[in-house]
């Protein structure tokens, strides 16, 4: 695949890292078509996915790395939210997943590091089909004393073919069973997109199903693209809704055109939302 000279400076990636340093890296990835201007996007087809660091819960020693890819390229996203995600850690084999499932996937992408563990990094991230740029850590509250593991909300703006922007990020919430440390981060969460001036996709893992005070108050600021929301956990069976596609309000420059939960039940313990998602 040749890439243009326009293609290339467009997905160079320009790293911000705030609250703190960070190893989180972008590789941009080979790009169809150049920003020109002359190609009106209508829509952006968005996956949700907590890939369990890539290990299939049925085989507790192996890492799969293939079956994550796979069940990404059936579903084709043009932009794309990864939860659980290994860099160097040497439970994965000391390989940054990010950039191994981005590269089989021909895509840009964006890690950023939640915690160090196991010898390298563990958080989350951020795959695009179009070029990215912009990226920020934003660094997520939890509640002294709480012994709540750091998270963090990843966003990049992504540059679309017809010259356009939005912003986009990936985010994995407190998985304790007391919600203070979730509250504390939708709060966040929704303060980052109070001061946003581009149109606002998220997606990810929020641990809090819906009509929880989590995501009552997060749809204070978002809508979500479901609203009678499938289960996605565990992914055998699933009983509970906790994965999300968000945009935020005011919604006028987006439309929710399908949601669905991808029936994917050996790659991680969750299954795949996918969105497309109508730019109006």
């Amino acid at each position: 695949m040749k890439r243009s000279i326009l293609g290339l400076i467009a997905g160079a990636a320009f790293l911000i890292v705030s609250c703190g340093k960070s190893s989180d890296t972008t590789d941009p990835a080979p790009v169809d078509k150049p920003v020109d201007g002359t190609e009106k996007v209508e829509s952006v087809k968005v996956m949700a996915y907590n890939i369990h660091h890539c290990n299939p819960p049925s085989k507790p020693n192996l890492i799969d790395l293939e079956a994550i890819v796979t069940a990404i390229r059936t579903e084709k996203p043009d932009l794309l939210a990864l939860q659980e995600v290994d860099a160097y850690t040497e439970r994965s084999g000391t390989v940054n997943q990010a950039q191994a499932i981005a590269s089989k996937l021909q895509m840009s992408y964006f890690f950023a590091k939640a915690i160090d563990y196991k010898g390298g990094e563990y958080g989350v991230a951020i795959l695009s089909k179009y070029p990215i740029s912009e990226t920020v850590v934003h660094r997520l509250p939890t509640k002294a004393g709480s012994g709540g593991e750091a998270r963090v909300l990843a966003t990049a703006k992504v540059t679309l073919p017809d010259g356009t922007f939005i912003r986009f990020g990936s985010t994995h919430l407190d998985a304790q069973s007391d919600p203070a440390n979730r509250l504390l981060q939708v709060e966040k969460i929704n303060e980052i997109a109070a001061a946003e001036a581009l149109p606002l996709i998220i997606a990810g893992d929020f641990n809090a199903t819906p009509g929880s005070k989590e995501i009552n108050t997060l749809d204070e600021r978002f809508k979500r693209t479901c609203q009678a929301c499938a289960p996605t956990i565990p992914a055998t069976s699933p009983t509970k809704a906790i994965d999300f596609i968000a945009y935020k309000h005011p919604a006028d420059k987006f439309s929710t055109l399908s949601h669905k939960v991808v029936n994917e039940q050996y790659a991680s313990d969750h299954r795949p939302v996918v969105a497309v998602i109508g730019i109006n």
